[in-house]
C-alpha cells in the first residue's frame, strides 16, 4: 500500500482545514494585444483569393549542412548564435531536419504570437523526449516538464497551487530571506578567505549553492546545507550531476543512437539523472516520515502544514509516484534560472557602474542598510525589476523552446502547416531584435521604463521577450524566481558595489540547453559605507 494513501487515510478529518489554506491554481495570464496577422501570401487564381504556402517551400539548410553547422563549425554550445546565423540567411522562418525529425524555426515576434495563440488547451513540448527516454528507462513518473495532454493538465494544475500568484509567492518570503542572509554570511566568509580580502573567483557556482539552497527549501521544507562549511556530499553530488546531465544531452540530441554503446555522452546523462532523481527521492522520503511521526504525537487536525511539497501531498491530489516524478524537475529549473541570471546581472552591473550607482540609490531609498527588503519594497523599486529584465532580455535560461500543435492545422505568416507539425521557438535572436530593441546587444534596463528619455524607441512587442514563457504551459516557479532574484539582488547592492576582476575579460554565453557563462565570472564586492 502507497505510504502516502495510508497517511491521507489519518489526514483525511483535516481535509476542510487544509483546503481553506491556498486558493486553487490559476492559469498563467497576460494582457496582450491581438494576434498579427499573417502578411507573407501568395496571389491565388481568382479576385481576392491566396494561395497558403507548404512546408516544402520553406528554405533552410540541408540535413547534412545543418549537421556540419553543429558539429563541424562547433554550434552545438552555440545554437543561440545559430539561430542568428540562419535567420540573416533564411529570414524569420526556415526549417532544418535532424534524422526523421523536421522543425519549423520561428524567429520573429509576431511569428511566436501567431503560433502562442493557437496552442490550444494542451500545448504539447517535443524537446522532452531525450528527458523521457531516462524516465521511461528507470520506471518514474513523468513531471510537468515531460508529461502532454490531459494528464499534464491536472498534474500541473495540482503543482500550480501556492506557487503560481504573486500572493502565493509572497508566503515564502520569510524563508527566502533565511537563505539570503546565511549566503550574506557565507559571502562575508569567502571574501574574507581571498588573497585580495574582498574577492570570489567563481560567482555562478556560489549563486548556484544559494538557488539549490533556497529551491529546497521552498519545495521540501528543508536546509540542505549548499552554504554551510563542509557542504554535504550528496549536494555537491546533485550540482555535478546537473551539469553532467546538461553538457551531455547537447551532444546526444543529435549523435544518432547507435552511437550510444560507442560514446561517453549516453552513460554520462543517464548517469547525471539517476543521481539528480536519488537527490529528491531522499529529500521526498524524508518528508513522508516527517508526516508519520507527527501523526504518532497529534491528531489528525493538528498536523502543521509546513510548506509547499506538505502541502501537496496532504491534499490528496498527487501521488507518491507523482511526487517522486515532479519534484526534481521543478527543482532543476529553479536553480538554474537564479543561479545564471544573478551572474549576468552582476557582471553588467559591474561593467555599468552608473547604473549599479543608481540601483543602490534606488534600493536604500526604500529600504535604509541595516533594514531586510520585504517582497512588497519592490512594488518601489521599477529599477531593480528592470535589471533583472534586461538581464533575462539579453540571456534568455532557455534560449530554444519548441511546440507542436497536434489539435488543428495552423497558419503561420501565409504557410499552412499539417497537425503536428515541430515549431522551435528562437528566444534568443527575437530578444537581440533591434527593431524591438535598439542596440540590443547593449544592457540598458532603462528601456523597460515608462517614459525613459535614456535609451531609443523601439517597436514594443509583447512576445520581443517571453524569458517564462507564455500561456497555460509557463514557467511554473516564475514568482519564486523573481522573488528570489529581487530579495538576493536588492540585499547585494545594498551592502556591496560590484567590481569586475581585470582578469575575467569578456564573458559569453554557451548554450548548454540552457545560457551559461563561458568562463568563470570574478568579481569584487567592495563593503559601502553606511
Amino acid at each position: 500500500m502507497d505510504r502516502l494513501a495510508a497517511l491521507r487515510g489519518a489526514l483525511r478529518g483535516a481535509r476542510g482545514a487544509l483546503a481553506g489554506l491556498c486558493p486553487r491554481g490559476a492559469r498563467a495570464k497576460a494582457a496582450i494585444p491581438a494576434a498579427v496577422p499573417a502578411t507573407a501570401e501568395t496571389p491565388g487564381n481568382g479576385p481576392g483569393d491566396r494561395r497558403l504556402r507548404t512546408l516544402e517551400e520553406l528554405p533552410g539548410p540541408g540535413q547534412l549542412r545543418f549537421l556540419f553547422q553543429l558539429l563541424g563549425q562547433g554550434y552545438v554550445l552555440q545554437l543561440h548564435k545559430l539561430q542568428v546565423l540562419n535567420k540573416a540567411k533564411y529570414g524569420p522562418m526556415w526549417v532544418t531536419h535532424a534524422g526523421p525529425q523536421t522543425h519549423v524555426n520561428l524567429a520573429s515576434a509576431p511569428l511566436l504570437e501567431q503560433v502562442m495563440r493557437q496552442e490550444g488547451k494542451y500545448p504539447v513540448r517535443n524537446d522532452m523526449e531525450l528527458w523521457k527516454e531516462h524516465r521511461d528507462q528507470q520506471g518514474l513518473a513523468y513531471g510537468p516538464f515531460t508529461t502532454e495532454g490531459h494528464h499534464w493538465y491536472q498534474l500541473r494544475h495540482t503543482l500550480n497551487q501556492r506557487m503560481l500568484k504573486p500572493s502565493e509567492a509572497a508566503l515564502y518570503t520569510d524563508a527566502l530571506n533565511e537563505v539570503v542572509d546565511d549566503f550574506m554570511a557565507h559571502l562575508r566568509q569567502l571574501l574574507a578567505e581571498s588573497p585580495s580580502g574582498n574577492q570570489v573567483s567563481d560567482m555562478a557556482h556560489q549563486f548556484y549553492y544559494f538557488a539549490l539552497e533556497a529551491i529546497c527549501y521552498i519545495l521540501f521544507e528543508k536546509r540542505i546545507g549548499c552554504l554551510e562549511r563542509p557542504i554535504p556530499q550528496d549536494t555537491v553530488a546533485f550540482v555535478r550531476s546537473v551539469g553532467l546531465m546538461f553538457q551531455n544531452s547537447v551532444y546526444v540530441t543529435f549523435l544518432p543512437k547507435w552511437t550510444r554503446p560507442l560514446l561517453p555522452f549516453w552513460k554520462r546523462y543517464l548517469d547525471g539523472w539517476n543521481t539528480i532523481f536519488s537527490f529528491g527521492k531522499k529529500l521526498i522520503d524524508q518528508k513522508l516520515k516527517e508526516i508519520e511521526t507527527q501523526l504518532q504525537t497529534k491528531g489528525p487536525d493538528e498536523v502543521e502544514i509546513s510548506g509547499y511539497l506538505h502541502f501537496l501531498l496532504t491534499r490528496g491530489q498527487l501521488s507518491t509516484r507523482e511526487a517522486m516524478g515532479s519534484l526534481p524537475e521543478l527543482l532543476l529549473a529553479g536553480v538554474d534560472t537564479t543561479s545564471n541570471t544573478m551572474t549576468w546581472a552582476l557582471y553588467h552591473l559591474s561593467k555599468n557602474p552608473e547604473i549599479q550607482a543608481a540601483l543602490h540609490k534606488e534600493v536604500v531609498g526604500v529600504v535604509p542598510p541595516g533594514q531586510v527588503p520585504q517582497q512588497k519594497d519592490f512594488a518601489h523599486m521599477p529599477l531593480l525589476k528592470a535589471v533583472l529584465k534586461e538581464t533575462l532580455r539579453l540571456y534568455p535560461v532557455v534560449p530554444i523552446n519548441s511546440r507542436v500543435i497536434t489539435e488543428k492545422e495552423i497558419e503561420v505568416n501565409g504557410f499552412l502547416f499539417p497537425k503536428n507539425t515541430q515549431f522551435v521557438f528562437c528566444h534568443y535572436v527575437v530578444s537581440h531584435d533591434p527593431d524591438i530593441f535598439p542596440e540590443p546587444e547593449s544592457f540598458q534596463p532603462y528601456r523597460w521604463l515608462r517614459k525613459s528619455q535614456l535609451v531609443a524607441p523601439g517597436v514594443h512587442h509583447a512576445f520581443g521577450s517571453v524569458p517564462f514563457g507564455y500561456g497555460v504551459r509557463a514557467c511554473l516557479g516564475r514568482r519564486i524566481a523573481e522573488l528570489e532574484m529581487q530579495l538576493l539582488l536588492s540585499r547585494l547592492i545594498q551592502q556591496y558595489q560590484v567590481v569586475l576582476a581585470p582578469e575575467t575579460g569578456e564573458v559569453k554565453s554557451l548554450a548548454r540547453i540552457v545560457l551559461v557563462p563561458n568562463k568563470k565570472v570574478s568579481l569584487h564586492f567592495q563593503p559601502r559605507q553606511c
